[in-house]
């Protein structure tokens, strides 16, 4: 750097310090006589006597003269007149390649309290979705090892995806299955919202050693406040973004949005927000396609993404699932009954789509799968009539067919959480149903 250009850079450095004091707290919100800051802005508030320390904050909003703050940790020892510094900046975490096998927090700290490795880059947790003209079309598929998903819900590299479902259906199986058996390069895999309990058990368990090997596990448990549970998805997005501009195929697994929605509508209450519908506040249907519209393809690489929305009562048409799936490329329904009657993956293909499929897929194929789904949804609409036995054999081609490759449709979609199966295997397995019926 020469002298002239080292010189101007220190002309344009702000050396100040910015510092305002805590007036009052309500409930999770704090409220300060300045900094002056910027909505976004991280901040640093001084506790303590005897042993200072700093808790971090992050100005969510104003208020005739005050500034208001919200922690991304606990509120305890904060006091009136305690000091409030400004970075004047936005949250970073740092990523790079050492990071892959970590897991985690929504700040980007080690969760077993270790200290991060040297050589990583600093990254804002928010940016800018690709530009629409600088996403590449969707041209190739990308293979998840679930054969269900591979062979009549084909996802292409750089797809988004639902997956719907209420509590207990078995979302974070099928996440730990996809971890396991996607050939992405790298996963990238948000705990939004999760039990404390659940969070070991999904790694060791679910994603097991040979998945975490290649990931990057971010959590935030339900205790903690509902800035770090939004924090978290957008940490997740970074760290996947980061890798994507290195030219890598990320596959980016968030469970659930549904919690990264119902925390942004704590922060809108809590800032005085007008609840909408059921509850929500309007940034909540604003802040769900910022964060959603990240991921895709650029001109360096791709991120799968697969979002899991926890449906309320299995309703499908809540605001939530509405919204998530029209800014979505396919959505995976996730069916109870059939999971109580034994059958995992529960996908209920009638449900679910795949927008982007017969793009990417050949014709044989596509026939193939609209073939399953017309035989099995044939089957479905008469069950009672087969069930009670009310249908005679013979009244109906269509349906005589269905009863016959029933049990045959029903093992193809079955499949063990251990279980791999190749891309390849999956579709030659329904082309070979198929033909076997013509």
């Amino acid at each position: 750097m020469r002298a002239a250009d080292l010189l101007d850079h220190i002309d344009r450095l702000d050396t100040f310090r910015r510092f305002g004091r805590v007036k009052r707290v309500v409930g999770l919100m704090i409220e300060s006589q300045g900094p002056a800051s910027s909505i976004g802005d991280v901040c640093y508030i001084h506790v303590g006597t005897a042993k200072k320390r700093k808790i971090q904050a992050e100005v969510v909003g104003f208020k005739d003269e005050f500034v208001i703050l919200m922690p991304y940790t606990s509120i305890q020892e904060i006091s009136p007149g305690c000091l409030v510094e400004t970075t004047m900046k936005p949250l970073e975490v740092k990523v790079g390649q050492k990071l892959i096998g970590s897991v985690i927090d929504s700040l980007g700290q080690p969760l077993d309290g270790s200290l991060l490795p040297k050589g990583l880059m600093p990254v804002k947790t928010e940016q800018a979705p690709p530009n629409p003209m600088q996403r590449p079309p969707i041209t190739e598929t990308i293979e998840v090892g679930v054969r269900m998903i591979d062979s009549l819900l084909t996802v292409g590299n750089g797809q988004r995806v639902g997956i719907f479902a209420g509590s207990g259906v078995g979302k974070s199986t099928l996440l730990g299955m996809i971890a396991r058996n996607t050939k992405a390069d790298l996963n990238v895999i948000a705990l939004i919202g999760e039990r404390g309990r659940e969070v070991r058990e999904f790694i060791e368990r679910d994603l097991g050693e040979e998945g975490l090997k290649r990931s990057v596990v971010v959590v935030a448990t339900s205790d903690q406040p509902a800035l770090m549970r939004i924090k978290g998805a957008f940490t997740a997005t970074a760290v996947a973004e980061y890798f994507r501009d290195k030219g890598l195929n990320v596959m980016l697994m968030m469970d659930s949005v549904t919690r990264v929605a119902m925390a942004q509508r704590e922060v809108g209450l809590a800032v005085g927000e007008p609840p909408t519908t059921k509850g929500y506040t309007p940034s909540v249907f604003a802040i769900l396609p910022k964060l959603l519209e990240r991921t895709g393809r650029n001109t360096f690489g791709s991120i799968t993404a697969f979002y899991t929305v926890l449906v309320d009562g299995d309703d499908m048409n809540e605001p939530i699932a509405d919204t998530v799936r029209g800014i979505l490329d396919g959505h995976f329904v996730l069916d109870r009954e059939l999971a109580n009657k034994g059958q995992y993956p529960a996908i209920n293909v009638l449900k679910s789509i795949s927008r982007i499929m017969n793009n990417i897929v050949a014709t044989e194929h596509a026939r193939a799968a609209e073939r399953l789904r017309e035989q099995f949804s044939t089957y479905i609409n008469s069950a009672d009539l087969i069930n009670i036995g009310a249908y005679k054999k013979g009244s109906s081609k269509e349906i005589d067919e269905a009863i016959a490759i029933y049990p045959e449709i029903l093992s193809f979609m079955k499949q063990m959480t251990n279980e791999k199966v190749s891309m390849e295997e999956s579709v030659n397995r329904l082309l070979q149903l198929m033909k076997e019926r013509e």
